[in-house]
């Protein structure tokens, strides 16, 4: 079983999340998380009601902080509220993920450990590969640590060998009569309609 992934972010920093999920595509493959956020709400969706059950249902929330993130009130007083309750009682681990630079080490985040390392933003990092590939391996240990997933699956896929393209016919040379059209009269076609009957 895949441990379940909350992801808590704004809007505005949706292409640094998009960053984030493809480098946590190995653990994506080996079965070992699957991610959930907004985005995946379909049309018709009561936001409220689904959100508070992926919360709910989530064993890792991961807190994508930003200016962004602190500013709004439904990522900071709701997300980031249930998601430290859950933290705190147990039942999930908490991770924050600082992406660009402010204040979160004055909010209740700064008694605990954040990521990426030292808490320095991931948008400061030389390249941001590395920085999203350190909140990655910070992931891993935690699903580790928590025990909520299976063993990582070995992952191989296989191309299949190209079937070998059929070789040619050695062509004959083509017959001189099949050039020239042939005019059929009613009576080679009266004759062909009796011989295909019988």
């Amino acid at each position: 079983m895949a441990a379940r992934i909350f992801i808590s972010y704004s809007h505005k920093d949706e292409e640094l999340r998009d960053q984030l999920e493809v480098q946590l595509a190995m653990l994506k493959r080996q079965g070992l998380v699957e991610t959930w956020h907004d985005r995946r709400l379909l049309p018709g969706d009561d936001l409220d009601l689904n959100i508070n059950d992926e919360l709910d249902a989530a064993d890792v929330i991961l807190l994508l902080v930003s200016p962004d993130f602190l500013a709004s009130d439904y990522c900071y007083k709701i997300e980031k509220g249930r998601g430290l309750e859950r933290h705190r009682q147990g039942t999930a681990r908490l991770i924050s993920v600082i992406l660009r630079p402010c204040d979160w080490s004055h909010t209740d985040l700064g008694k605990y450990l954040v990521t990426p390392n030292d808490g320095r933003p991931v948008t400061l990092w030389p390249n941001r590969d590395e920085a999203f590939l350190d909140v990655a391996k910070s992931i891993r240990r935690a699903i580790e640590e928590i025990g909520v997933a299976d063993e990582p699956k070995e992952v191989h896929e296989f191309i299949e060998q190209p079937v070998a393209a059929p070789q040619p016919a050695t062509e004959l040379p083509r017959s001189s009569n099949l050039r020239l059209r042939n005019e059929f009269t009613e009576a080679d076609k009266d004759q062909f309609l009796t011989d295909a009957f019988e």
